[in-house]
């Protein structure tokens, strides 16, 4: 256990660093002088420097170098082009501090000793270092304490597993393989190490930009402080303030860059399994999907279509015609995707591993031989992603399956996962290189999944430099979202993991990650038909839907336990199908804002105590409340419904209770519409290959700031960002005589797939006197008085108003 000492005690003003005590730690004492910086400052305190700089009016950046220099700026994380100090910062001196204003937040630093306080643009401390521990040092190691309220609650950091609130646990970020991982289990595959702090309704977030192994503690060291640190590297954070929590994902995001919008069929459903061969079984599982008229859009090809285990090869004999495959599966609207792990065969004549030996592109042992661990493919090697020309080189190991048409990729065992090692990863001293520097695994290990999908994403777009690339990825660090989606890894097939994956993906997507999803029916071991159904209709709920099941465990696809079962499967299916313009639209939303598709009850409502630190129920984008059943009892529960409007979605009735008990048969997921809400929804349809038959439907639930949008394109190209889309938005307004909905086209560059629309009004008690259109009188229109709704369908058209007469 370390010994924290404080310096300020036995400094005088020139106070220095001395030589650290063993296992000691030793914090920085008084500022001895201030350095004003264009947009802020830098602080002494003896040898050691402390920059405080502002990045934007929300967000400021704290450095310390206990040696007194900085390394040069490098990140893998903040991206670089929006990352730039703002003018207009204001430093205010007196005797005892300085306060640096970036408008929105200011910091606040103490001379004596030196310690740093956040405060919003009214003076309020919103966050301050713990004034008994200030940031102390203890060798290449560090450590920062901040005051822990009462009543403030801790999100984020990734993909920890445990409840959504993280107080009163403590978490390492260090990637790891964790196969059959446990709600205990600590670390997981993924370092993001942001934090989302919030408090009654004002949020802040804290990103800790160092890629060593450190380390979170959320008030279990000390009662009255959390804590965060690392083994090494710099002690550089970005304090982001909101107030409003949706305000801190957004500056967050813009810090570290966005999911780019995916392309359309990875919204689609995903069956995948370890493994799906040989390819008379991929092409039976696929003929039985359209057989059956079960929607799907994407086949998963695990380890067994390689030979042997190397990346990008195919074993002949299990798969004698696999290119004609690729073309069949596309022709039956099915796209696949194939894992290609980081690992490479140790093995001459293997084309992958001559180019990389002819190259040297491999990392290193502090010898300078190549390093080689087993992994797959038993002897293996693995590419140096940190130097550019060895991710250039990566991609150009996928043109052979691209031209096949292979249109998605794998990435998994990328922590990097080694076997036969007790800590299952590279030793430590293993070197890499960065930009011309020469370092060690200790800095790299967190990132290297991350330029593992980075290289796999850039490969992909120079192959084919208009289309959207996708990529899955198993480890991550902050930023990864940029190059791929994620999973929550080898997870189990139990009832409790089915519920912890709810606060799980919650975490991952206000960690800036908004394209994830799990393994649904569980990774490991087999679920039960009632699990798996369960967890299915839960899945059509997750930004990624994606079945999946490790070898020796049952069939997981939707009709394997029978009619019953399969129907009520393929209910949720098309219910997904049926809602992806909904969803399309919020993802590119997410791809503008970083606000996650799946996001906690208190992103929306935060200013709802009873919300805080929900993780049972969320909201899927900003319309829907979903309230699953996850767990195997019997008893009803209850479901609370934010302060409002509130329809119930199947029925369309309003819901007049804020608190429902509800006991879902099988075939049940309570879900809730937000009233106020203008929700798109399309015919069914097998793939995102066809064409919807049918109208658009536009359905309208009145309650306050009515409002919502859809938007288009072509769902797989990138011609988007050259402004080739559609955007229609609405806006209603209720008054007692009358329902009013106003639409227009924001753009329209692209040409929809709908002629028709078909605009649903809910909430409707009787039947309208009449409804006009444009200020012309509209005949072609039912009333539904046991759903109390009224439909009409309409030819497209750009703008217009509809009005709905009710006296």
């Amino acid at each position: 256990m370390k010994i924290w000492r404080s310096v300020s005690a036995v400094c005088m003003a020139a106070c220095t660093l001395p030589a650290l005590a063993s296992g000691t730690w030793q914090s920085l004492g008084n500022v001895t002088s201030v350095k004003e910086l264009p947009h802020g400052v830098e602080l002494s305190a003896g040898k050691a420097r402390v920059r405080v700089e502002t990045i934007t009016p929300n967000i400021i950046r704290v450095r310390y170098s206990p040696q007194g220099s900085f390394a040069p700026d490098h990140s893998f994380a903040v991206v670089s082009n929006i990352a730039k100090p703002v003018p207009n910062v204001s430093v205010q001196q007196s005797a005892d501090s300085v306060t640096i204003n970036a408008g929105a937040v200011q910091a606040k630093v103490f001379r004596s000793p030196l310690r740093i306080a956040f405060l919003d643009e009214k003076g309020t401390v919103i966050s301050q270092d713990q004034p008994e521990h200030p940031v102390a040092f203890d060798g290449p190691e560090f450590r920062g304490w901040k005051t822990m309220p009462e009543d403030e609650h801790y999100f984020a950091l990734g993909d920890k597993s445990g409840p959504l609130d993280h107080r009163n646990l403590a978490f390492t970020m260090w990637n790891t393989d964790a196969f059959g991982w446990q709600e205990s289990t600590d670390p997981l595959y993924k370092t993001i190490p942001f934090l989302l702090a919030k408090r009654g309704a004002a949020a802040y977030g804290m990103f800790l930009d160092n890629t060593y192994r450190s380390s979170f503690d959320f008030g279990k060291e000390l009662r009255d402080a959390y804590s965060f640190g690392s083994d090494g590297g710099e002690l550089d954070y970005y304090f982001i303030y909101g107030p409003e929590p949706k305000q801190v994902v957004e500056e967050f995001t813009s810090l570290v860059g966005r999911t780019l919008l995916p392309p359309l069929f990875a919204l689609g459903y995903q069956p995948c399994r370890y493994s799906y061969y040989p390819e008379a079984r991929v092409r039976e599982v696929a003929g039985e999907f359209r057989n059956r008229r079960i929607p799907g859009d994407v086949i998963y090809l695990d380890i067994d279509y390689q030979q042997n285990n190397r990346p990008f090869t195919v074993d002949g004999e299990r798969f004698p015609t696999f290119e004609q495959m690729i073309t069949d599966l596309r022709g039956e609207g099915f796209k696949v995707v194939a894992i290609t792990d980081l690992h490479l065969a140790k093995l001459p004549g293997y084309k992958p591993y001559d180019e990389g030996m002819k190259g040297d592109y491999f990392v290193k042992n502090p010898d300078g031989s190549v390093y080689v661990g087993k992994v797959w493919p038993g002897d293996a090697v693995f590419p140096d992603f940190t130097r550019a020309e060895v991710r250039k080189w990566w991609g150009t190991l996928y043109e052979d399956f691209v031209k096949m048409g292979i249109r998605g990729f794998w990435n998994d065992m990328n922590e990097p996962a080694i076997f036969e090692r007790a800590d299952k990863t590279m030793p430590l001293d293993i070197v890499h290189t960065v930009e011309g520097r020469k370092t060690d695994h200790r800095e790299i290990h967190n990132v290297f999944g991350m330029q593992n999908a980075r290289a796999t994403y850039d490969g992909l777009l120079a192959l084919q430099p208009n289309h959207r690339p996708f990529v899955l990825t198993r480890a991550a660090f902050a930023g990864a979202q940029r190059y791929a989606s994620t999973w929550t890894g080898d997870n189990s097939a139990t009832w409790n993991h089915m519920r912890i994956s709810i606060p799980q993906l919650l975490n991952l997507g206000l960690s800036g990650y908004t394209f994830v999803g799990d393994d649904i029916g569980g990774f490991a071991g087999s679920p039960t038909p009632e699990l798996l159904t369960r967890w299915m209709e839960l899945g059509a709920f997750n930004p990624i839907y994606r079945n999946h099941g490790a070898k020796g465990t049952r069939n997981r696809e939707p009709w394997v336990d029978g009619p019953e079962h399969e129907a009520i499967r393929k209910k949720y299916i098309e219910l997904r199908y049926q809602l992806l313009p909904y969803i399309y639209t919020e993802m590119e939303e997410a791809a503008k804002t970083g606000v996650p598709l799946m996001r906690p009850m208190f992103l929306e409502f935060p200013n709802e105590k009873d919300f805080e630190t929900m993780d049972t129920e969320f909201m899927f984008g900003s319309e829907l409340l979903i309230a699953p059943k996850v767990d195997e009892k019997f008893e009803p529960y209850d479901v609370k419904l934010p302060a409002g409007t509130w329809y119930d979605f199947w029925t369309g009735h309003k819901v007049t209770a804020s608190t429902l008990t509800v006991n879902p048969p099988l075939e049940a997921v309570p879900i809730y519409v937000r009233g106020g809400s203008v929700l798109a929804e399309q015919p069914v349809v097998q793939n995102t290959d066809e064409v919807p038959q049918g109208p658009l439907q536009i359905s309208v639930y009145p309650g306050p700031d009515c409002r919502g949008s859809i938007y288009q394109d072509d769902g797989n190209t990138l011609a988007y960002q050259h402004g080739e889309f559609v955007r229609m938005q609405f806006t209603c307004e209720a008054r007692p005589e009358s329902l009013r909905l106003k639409f227009t086209t924001e753009q329209s560059q692209y040409t929809p797939w709908w002629r028709n629309v078909n605009f649903v009004f809910f909430g409707i008690i009787s039947k309208p006197a009449t409804i006009v259109l444009d200020g012309k009188s509209v005949s072609d229109w039912q009333y539904d008085s046991a759903k109390g709704a009224v439909s009409i369908n309409l030819k497209t058209q750009q703008a217009g108003e509809i009005v709905i007469n009710v006296h």
